[in-house]
Parts: C-alpha cells; sequence; structure tokens
C-alpha cells in the first residue's frame, strides 16, 4: 500500500500518506518483514517520503502501547483501582499478583514497537549512504525514532527491572526470550545506555518547520505529535541522579519559545500561566470574578479553566501547555481505547479512582478555603450514574456522543507543560535548589522571589529574578517604573494555577520538599501514565521501598482489600516491583 503511494513526490501525496498509515496500523505492517529482505528494502525506503511514511509507521505501532502504558503506570499505584467490571487480570495488576498469560504484563507489544524501530534505523542508514536523502533530513528522522526507541526501553526497565537490550534487527521477535543470544541488561546498566546513545542523536530538538512530516492534516498541525527528545533526555538523567544534566534539558524546553516575537509565545508558552481573572481564556482553576467565595461560580467547560487542559480543540492556549500528545479520531485505527477503559456511559467502565486518589484531592485547601482540590472531583474525576469515573479522557467523546452521534475521538497524554515543570522541580531540589523548587511548585518565580514586607514594591529592578546560573535563572520581573516584563512574569506555579494555597515553605529540607512535589505530581497528573514511575524513582533514589508499599497497601486498605497487608510486604523487596518477563 506504502509502497504505491510515496512513489509520488508531492507534497499533496505526502498528506495522504500521513493521514493513512497515521490512522491505519496495518499500513505500517511493512515495519514487520524480515530485516534481511533486499528486495522489500529497496521497495520501501527510495526517498524521503518513504522515510516519512516508516517514521509515521513507527508512530502506528507506538499508538498501541497507549493502554497498556496508562495500566501499568496507573493501576500498579495507588491513584487507579478496579471497578465491578474490572477482569482477574486487571485485578492481578492491582494487587501484584500477576499470573504468566496475563496480556497486560506481556513485554510482547514493547519489542514489536522496538523491532520497527531497530529496523527503520538500519535503513535510514542505508539510505543516507545511498545518499537517498540528505544528512539533516536523516539526522531528524534517525534521531525521531531513535529516541522512541530510548522511551520504550524506559518503560520496559521501569516495569521489567532487567530487559534484553537489542538495537539490530532480529529474525524474529520471538528471538527476544533467547538469553543466550540476548541477555538482561539490570535496569541501571540499561540506563547507562539509554543515556549513552540518546545524548549522542545527531538531532535533538523537534522537526524543522519546513519538513515534510511537520504539515497540518486534518485540524491538528503535526507538531506535536512527535517525541521531545530533551524531555525524554531530562527524564533519562532524573531516574540516573544526573540532577543538574536533567534541570538543562528540562529547562531547555521551558525556554522553547524565550526569544520569539509573539508575545503569546514568548511569555505563556510552556509556562504554567496564572489565571485570567476576567476573560477566563486560560487553563487554571478559577471562579467567575467578584464570586470567588461561591463553590457554583467555578470555570468548568471545555474551552475555559483547568478543565479545557483535556477537552479543548488544539488552538493556540492548548499549543502552550502540550508537548507531546497523539490523537485518537473516529474513521481511523487504532481505536481510542480509554472509552472502553473509563466510561460508564459508552464503556465498559473497567477502572476507577482509588478512595487514596479521592481522598487526596479532598484534603487540599483553595486559596478562597474551598476545603477540596477542584483539579480532582471537579475535573479529573466526575460522579456519573453514581460512579466516580475518570473524566480527563472523555470530555472529547462524551460531549458529542452525548448526542446521539457516535464518538471515539480523544487522546493519549504524554508530556505537558505542568509535568515538564514538576520534574524540573524534583531535579532542582536534589540539586540544592530548594527555593526554584518551592517557587515552581507553588506560586511562582514572581511571589517566591517578592520580599514580603512590601508586596506592593513598583519598583521590581532587582527582585522578582532568581540571579542564578542556567538552568535556574528566571525573570519574572513585571514593574512599571522602570518598565520590566521578564519571560517568566505570568507563570503562576503549579498550586498558583490550581488556585491552591502553598505547601511547605521555603527552607524546607530536601526530603520534605520532594514528599511535595511528589504528592502535586499525583494531584495534577493523576491517570496520565506517571504515577507507578514516580512511586518507583523515588523509592529507588532513597533506597526506601516503604515508600512505595505503603502508598499501595493504604490503596488497598481504603477500599477493603483482605490481600493489602501481604501485597505491602511482598512489595518492601524491590525485586518484586517488577513484572516478570515472559511471553
Amino acid at each position: 500500500m506504502i509502497t504505491t503511494i510515496s512513489t509520488k513526490t508531492k507534497k499533496s501525496t505526502v498528506l495522504w500518506v500521513i493521514a493513512l498509515v497515521f490512522g491505519l496500523s496495518s499500513c505500517s505492517d511493512y515495519l514487520d518483514v524480515q530485516p534481511e529482505d533486499k528486495l522489500v528494502d529497496e521497495q520501501m525506503y527510495r526517498n524521503i517520503y518513504d522515510a516519512d511514511a516508516a517514521v509515521i509507521g513507527v508512530y502506528g505501532k507506538f499508538m498501541a502501547l497507549a493502554e497498556k502504558n496508562i495500566i501499568l503506570n496507573e493501576m500498579r499505584a495507588d491513584l487507579m483501582t478496579t471497578t465491578r467490571n474490572s477482569s482477574p487480570y486487571l485485578k492481578e495488576i492491582s494487587e501484584h499478583n500477576v499470573s504468566a498469560d496475563n496480556p497486560y504484563a506481556n513485554p510482547k507489544d514493547f519489542y514489536v514497537v522496538i523491532q520497527n524501530c531497530n529496523n527503520v534505523l538500519k535503513n535510514f542508514d542505508m539510505m543516507l549512504e545511498k545518499k537517498r536523502f540528505t544528512q539533516e533530513q536523516y539526522a531528524q528522522r534517525y534521531s525521531d525514532i531513535g529516541a522512541i526507541r530510548s522511551w520504550v526501553y524506559l518503560q520496559l526497565g521501569i516495569h521489567y527491572g532487567n530487559v534484553p537490550y537489542i538495537t539490530e534487527p532480529i529474525e524474529t521477535i520471538e528471538d527476544v526470550k533467547n538469553i543466550s543470544k540476548y541477555p538482561k541488561l539490570p535496569f541501571n546498566q540499561l540506563l547507562d545506555q539509554l543515556i549513552t546513545f540518546t545524548e549522542n542523536l545527531p538531532y535533538k530538538k523537534v522537526y524543522e518547520t519546513t519538513s515534510s512530516l511537520m504539515i497540518n492534516i486534518d485540524g491538528y498541525y503535526t507538531e506535536k505529535f512527535f517525541i521531545n527528545k530533551e524531555c525524554l533526555l531530562g527524564d533519562l538523567q532524573l531516574w540516573k541522579g544526573n540532577y543538574n544534566k536533567a534541570a538543562i534539558h528540562y529547562k531547555n524546553v521551558m525556554e522553547t519559545s524565550s526569544n520569539s516575537s509573539s508575545d503569546t509565545e514568548r511569555f505563556d508558552m510552556y509556562r504554567v500561566k496564572y489565571a485570567e481573572v476576567v476573560s477566563h481564556d486560560d487553563l487554571a482553576v478559577g471562579y467567575r470574578r467578584d464570586f470567588e467565595a461561591d463553590a457554583s461560580s467555578l470555570i468548568n467547560s471545555d474551552n475555559q479553566g483547568w478543565r479545557s487542559i483535556f477537552g479543548r480543540d488544539r488552538d493556540v492556549l492548548w499549543n502552550t501547555e502540550w508537548i507531546w500528545s497523539l490523537p485518537f479520531e473516529n474513521n481511523f485505527a487504532p481505536k481510542n481505547p480509554f472509552i472502553k477503559l473509563f466510561s460508564n456511559k459508552n464503556g465498559d467502565y473497567l477502572v476507577k479512582p482509588s478512595q487514596s486518589a479521592i481522598q487526596l484531592w479532598s484534603n487540599q485547601t483553595q486559596s478562597n478555603n474551598i476545603p477540596y482540590d477542584a483539579r480532582g472531583q471537579k475535573f479529573t474525576y466526575n460522579i456519573v450514574n453514581g460512579d466516580p469515573v475518570i473524566m480527563k479522557y472523555l470530555y472529547k467523546s462524551e460531549a458529542v456522543a452525548s448526542t446521539g452521534i457516535a464518538n471515539t475521538k480523544g487522546q493519549w497524554f504524554l508530556y505537558r507543560a505542568a509535568k515538564l515543570h514538576l520534574r524540573y522541580a524534583e531535579a532542582a531540589n536534589r540539586d540544592g535548589q530548594q527555593k526554584v523548587a518551592y517557587a515552581i511548585l507553588n506560586k511562582g518565580i514572581s511571589t517566591t522571589y517578592t520580599p514580603p514586607a512590601d508586596p506592593a514594591l513598583t519598583d521590581v529592578t532587582n527582585i522578582q529574578q532568581t540571579f542564578l546560573p542556567f538552568p535556574y535563572d528566571f525573570d519574572a520581573r513585571k514593574g512599571d517604573y522602570p518598565f520590566f516584563r521578564g519571560t517568566w512574569h505570568r507563570g503562576g506555579g503549579i498550586r498558583g494555577r490550581a488556585y491552591l494555597k502553598n505547601v511547605g515553605a521555603v527552607g524546607d529540607d530536601v526530603i520534605t520538599t520532594e514528599n511535595n512535589i511528589i504528592q502535586e505530581d499525583a494531584l495534577e497528573l493523576a491517570y496520565e501514565g506517571n504515577r507507578w514511575e514516580d512511586l518507583v524513582r523515588i523509592a529507588l533514589r532513597r533506597n526506601d521501598p516503604a515508600f512505595l508499599a505503603d502508598k499501595v497497601h493504604d490503596k488497598l486498605k481504603q477500599e477493603g482489600n483482605t490481600n493489602a497487608d501481604a501485597v505491602r510486604s511482598k512489595l518492601m523487596n524491590i525485586n518484586n516491583w517488577y513484572l516478570p518477563f515472559n511471553w
């Protein structure tokens, strides 16, 4: 199929190829051919458009990991639990008692993507050697696919511990199980390999705007389809404990548009912007002006406020928050798996928020003294027909489906500005920059770096900035005499944007600050595929299995699970954090 399409070299044809390949996963089956099939390689890798089709084909395969990624990173942790409809396999995942045939624990799907990546990377080398595309075209596409492979391997390491690290195409996917041929690499050594490979990729940016892969199609600009390599490198270095290097990679992304001539990009892009109290054209928790004490005045819609992070169209404001997000569309495969997973109206309602998560949101206090975090019961989950329903993935589909029109639109949420800021704060805290971490976590640089004795100070020449070297340099000045508008003056901080009171204090020790950051990860990022890896990373860093075991125990205990104590005892052994590596 792709061979015929990609013989043309018109950009309009490329648009069609990308739509077709991205939507129809079967169209990327050509990537599963035996790697030594020279005839097929010659047919498939002739020019830049064939290379583009190969890239999008890999992403088509990659999207098949969406459901597994969410289940493994959320159900294994403390914020998600099973429902009356859950299969025994989901209950096994939740209780850390996985059977050999549990499909969620099968690592094969990860290696299918890796095999595709290895095949494409090998053929890109061949194309460069034969001058079928330029060095620049090669560098951008090779780096993209190489980064996807590293992301998949990181997930394998997190969930399985020791895994085979294979970087060349293999004869058959079943060879992965041959330990004599492909010995398993311990997670820490795997991290070393991933960091070396990914840091040495020839191209770290997003695709150039002139690339044939950067296009508008079906209402989407494809820039946010592709993995952000700096975010990935930040995560790899954070896992390894190289905190300054991690902060550098994260800050590079946070400063993406600092030199832009557009005020919207310069001041808003990845800034976690404060609330617009009049227009509410923002991504913040907010209330109608002059009615802030009235809980019913909460801004709650698909195009205003914090909920709109997940409900709004891919507009300018959406673009300031999302760094990596893959769409599911009505007319294309792979189909959106999240409706079946989360919805009790149009799906099977297989998972729900745990009581631990519900209680965590309930324990927060808003700036107007309303005693709960609106990101929880108002936005992240709702009570629907008596059931607590995770809503982040359903705003797009249920808004239309409720009218009687079938709709399966949705997103796989992979990286956004709030996650970037929280990971940066985690790295900064461990790198001895507790005040910077506190500011990012709470109400931003401007508030934290303004002397409390005179908050109305108009001359901000020497305040509202950190006076630190990169990657801890922030200028959040906003003053009129003289006039200043620092690039971070609109940054409101994670809890500031959530309309919550500060947590912790400037001067808290590293562990206290870290505990607050990881708690905020749960409040802000719940069900976006981060929680298990957050718990594992901190517990490993501290050599403290109880950090992880206690949270899973609390989840199970609160729902009356009689296995709660046994699960805690099991998780006190680090070896029991990892899934069995078999299929």
